[in-house]
């Protein structure tokens, strides 16, 4: 039996993860969508052009955590999916007029071995956040105190942890280090309720940081041995250009084409048949026989140049 989902990347990798679920025979209507090279693909746009329904955009927005559900919630809940299925049906016709059904089957036949990887924690990633880079030493190190302490009760609420606290609260926080309760409600980013809640917390997080040493960069992988030669990278923007080419003709996006990570991997491996381009993980066979003879009169080309 077709599950039909609209943007279902996130879905399935949510549903492996908590549920162990397994997938197959999907159709996604975002993909679909993109593939026929409409302009917009958000499901609201879709449902308001095709079947004259507006949606709450608040709704988008709104706690989906907390139970129960609102009467608009609900009411929204029930509208994103009452017109799923005529939706697939007017997109379906589409694409076997437009001959795309075959390019959106191999397309819909990836997304069930899309894998959820958990991502470890890692204790020095507030050197990653926005604006880390123009904090002094001191400020650093209270940056650090407060990313830890929101990954605790992130963990704690079993909540993402910009639902705790902001990246740019935090920032804001390391920079401006209020003392008190009163000084802690008057930054923006940090609400009354995590205030009242964590207020007394987060003020000895800040204290902890100020008295901790100025944190260490940490050490970076070593760039040459990840960054490709010369004779890569120039198959690579070689590869790209075509792409964007291909992909301004057909009314794409130029992902919809071929992915930067295949790009790259055949600028890599630079084959020089369809055999050796087969072999290209994520490929695809309708790709292969669209695209491969083009990809390799290309890089044929190069390699004479």
């Amino acid at each position: 039996m077709e599950k039909v989902f609209h943007a279902a990347e996130n879905d399935i990798l949510m549903l492996k993860r908590d549920y162990g679920f397994h997938f197959a025979h999907l159709f996604d209507t975002m993909i679909a969508s993109r593939i026929l090279g409409w302009p917009h693909v958000s499901l609201a746009a879709l449902l308001e052009e095709h079947f004259g329904v507006h949606l709450d955009k608040r709704m988008q927005r709104a706690n989906w955590g907390k139970r129960p559900l609102t009467t608009e919630q609900l009411a929204y809940a029930r509208l994103d999916t009452r017109f799923l299925l005529p939706l697939r049906d007017l997109i379906h016709q589409e694409l076997l007029a437009k001959g795309r059904w075959e390019e959106a089957l191999e397309a819909f036949a990836a997304l069930p071995h899309i894998q959820f990887v958990e991502k470890p924690f890692d204790p020095d990633g507030f050197w990653r956040i926005n604006g880390a880079k123009r904090l002094s030493g001191p400020q650093l190190a209270v940056l650090r105190e407060l990313y830890l302490w929101r990954e605790e009760w992130a963990r704690r609420l079993d909540r993402p942890p910009f639902k705790v606290l902001t990246d740019r609260a935090l920032v804001l926080l390391s920079e401006r280090q209020p003392r008190t309760i009163t000084a802690l409600r008057r930054l923006p980013g940090v609400s009354r309720l995590v205030s009242q809640r964590h207020g007394e917390q987060l003020l000895a997080a800040i204290r902890e940081g100020q008295s901790a040493p100025t944190p260490e960069p940490p050490e970076r992988r070593r760039s040459d041995q990840l960054r490709p030669d010369e004779a890569t990278l120039a198959r690579y923007d070689a590869l790209r250009a075509w792409r964007s080419r291909r992909a301004a003709a057909r009314g794409v996006d130029p992902d919809i084409v071929l992915t930067n990570d295949v790009l790259m991997r055949i600028a890599r491996e630079n084959p020089s048949t369809l055999d050796d381009l087969a072999q290209i993980d994520r490929l695809g066979s309708w790709k292969l026989h669209t695209y491969g003879p083009e990809l390799l009169d290309l890089l044929s080309r190069l390699a004479t140049e």
